[in-house]
């Protein structure tokens, strides 16, 4: 097995890195593969000093799996070389995601779509993925009619610029500026792009990857994203009106039921989810539980996830998982 990690020394890649070697990842060679200021450095994995290659010589090493996390303008015109070569992709990019004949994978939910001739395949955004997964034995018993969200993101999704600007800024440091503002002692509530309707890029993918990921073009979502002043963990606050009546017994039971999502609803003792407590975790915490009386059939919830590992590095480790335990390549 031959896998490369193409933005292995980046902030995502060093997570992707300790994620890898934590589920013990049955690679027999690695290839870590970074831009042309990193070539030659010296990484350690699995206790092995592994030297960083440019992204030509790792084509040519015609790795089984490529996982992608340098950005989607590298993406596009590496990524079909790659599948051309016979590699599997895993792009962790925007680049991918809405293409029609690209899936959007949790595997969670929708590995069972892939098949060896998926030579391109997309990791979804990170708040994305954290509540899809919360919500989906919700929307397989219940059905989903509209989702309203608000996000509160921590500045490592942006990456090492925005962690830097916000350390800088409690140091009480001068420093090159990640966003339009400070960011400590603040929230902004401006995530990617703003574009001609008033959203944002991070507030659309939420809209897009959602209802792509789930079959269906039938749940409407509105999004508003904030940036707040965390390092590491994305919380969302998450209404949910459904097409049927339910318990709220039941909802709990069926968010228990779901891999990876571990209810913390225990509010008499203050236990609920937070991104301290979800740091370098893979789990989705859900919490703060309980019917929305404003609609007919409505749900609120807390859902909270460490954004480098299940909304990115893990994700990704779990679909390449699942393409070797299912001889996809």
């Amino acid at each position: 097995m031959k896998l490369a990690l193409v933005g292995a020394t980046g902030m995502v890649g060093n997570v992707m890195l300790k994620v890898l070697e934590e589920r013990n990842f049955p690679a027999v060679d690695l290839f870590a593969v970074a831009s042309k200021n990193s070539i030659g450095k010296v990484i350690s994995f699995k206790n092995k000093n592994v030297t960083v290659i440019g992204i030509e010589q790792a084509l040519e090493k015609k790795p089984d799996i490529a996982i992608f996390s340098a950005g989607g303008k590298l993406s596009k015109k590496w990524a079909p070389l790659f599948a051309k070569s016979g590699t599997t992709v895993i792009d962790n990019s925007s680049a991918w995601r809405m293409e029609s004949d690209v899936k959007l994978i949790v595997p969670e939910i929708n590995a069972n779509l892939l098949n060896s001739s998926d030579k391109i395949i997309a990791n979804p955004n990170c708040s994305t993925i954290q509540m899809v997964l919360a919500l989906k034995g919700i929307q397989e018993k219940y059905g989903i009619k509209r989702l309203v969200i608000s996000t509160y993101q921590s500045v490592s999704g942006t990456g090492v610029a925005a962690v830097k600007q916000l350390n800088n800024e409690r140091a009480k440091i001068d420093g090159k500026m990640a966003y339009p503002h400070p960011i400590d002692l603040n929230c902004l509530p401006h995530g990617g792009d703003f574009q001609e309707n008033g959203y944002t890029t991070e507030e659309i993918k939420l809209v897009q990857e959602t209802n792509k990921i789930f079959s269906t073009d039938n749940i409407k979502v509105t999004a508003t994203v904030v940036r707040v002043p965390v390092i590491g963990g994305h919380s969302e606050s998450v209404n949910v009106e459904l097409n049927n009546d339910f318990n709220l017994a039941d909802i709990k039971q069926e968010l228990a039921l779901i891999p990876g999502v571990v209810v913390q609803d225990d509010t008499k003792n203050n236990l609920y989810p937070m991104p301290i407590t979800a740091h370098n975790k893979d789990a989705v915490f859900v919490g703060r539980i309980r019917r929305d009386y404003s609609v007919k059939y409505g749900i609120d919830l807390w859902i909270v996830s460490d954004n480098l590992r299940k909304g990115a590095a893990t994700n990704a480790v779990q679909i390449a998982e699942y393409i070797i335990e299912n001889n996809l390549i």
